[in-house]
């Protein structure tokens, strides 16, 4: 039995089980939907657009913020790489704030930006920024100084030895960064629309809640589920794969 067909008997039976359970609890639709009331909400929310333009609105917001996160995580991983005095200042402050979650710089979002588009991409670009650079960081650091020194030898320095020798080395590190920045800036921007509205999946999420409506609730969690599923197993999966191929550490 293949892993696909797994997955679809596994999610088969949790359907079956929730539709099941919600007719025999006894509970209210609104405090409980059935899987039929949620996928009708769902294909009606596609059809009008309703959340089709909610997933528009959170990937322009996520891909810009990730992308910026992305920028700055490698540039500052390779100063606290390259620079032993940033290592020990930047580098100690970078680990540090990187333990602190997202949604903690809200208010300050607020009160920098005010209620809107930037305090929202402010929380996704924090969100990635600082795991981009302690991966960055740790995959610069790794690089086998055997390469090193033959491009040393062969003369490689400054710019040259970074494009040559440091990023294509470090390439395997920084995807599995990217991976988790990814993970926690989807994170950071459902909670920043949930709180900072503004349109977006997590402020459907909102105002299914304010409206009683579980079925919109539960719809728009599996859209959220849905893209972190695909962006995780169909794009991050396969470039790790295909450079973990290139690098012989995968079959």
């Amino acid at each position: 039995m293949t892993t696909a067909l797994r997955r679809v008997i596994f999610i088969a039976m949790i359907a079956a089980i929730w539709e099941v359970t919600s007719k025999l609890s006894g509970l209210p639709s609104f405090m409980f939907p059935s899987l039929t009331q949620v996928f009708d909400t769902l294909v009606n929310g596609l059809i009008s657009g309703q959340i089709t333009a909610a997933i528009g609105k959170s990937m322009g917001r996520i891909l810009l913020g990730f992308l910026i996160a992305i920028i700055i995580g490698l540039i500052l991983g390779y100063f606290i790489w390259r620079y032993k005095l940033v290592e020990d200042t930047l580098g100690f402050v970078v680990t540090a704030l990187q333990s602190i979650p997202s949604i903690v710089w809200f208010p300050l979002a607020i009160i920098w930006f005010g209620l809107n588009d930037f305090s929202i991409l402010f929380i996704v670009t924090i969100g990635a920024t600082w795991t981009m650079t302690v991966n960055a960081t740790s995959g610069f650091k790794n690089v086998p100084p055997l390469y090193q020194r033959v491009a040393k030898t062969y003369g490689s320095t400054g710019f040259h030895f970074v494009r040559t020798v440091i990023l294509p080395a470090s390439v395997p590190q920084i995807i599995s960064g990217l991976r988790i920045a990814w993970a926690f800036s989807w994170r950071a921007l459902m909670a920043g629309e949930l709180l900072g509205g503004g349109g977006g999946l997590g402020q459907l999420l909102e105002m299914g809640r304010s409206l009683g409506q579980m079925d919109l609730v539960i719809s728009v969690m599996i859209i959220i589920a849905i893209i972190g599923t695909i962006v995780d197993n169909v794009v991050f999966s396969r470039i790790e794969r295909n450079v973990q191929m290139k690098w012989g550490v995968h079959s």
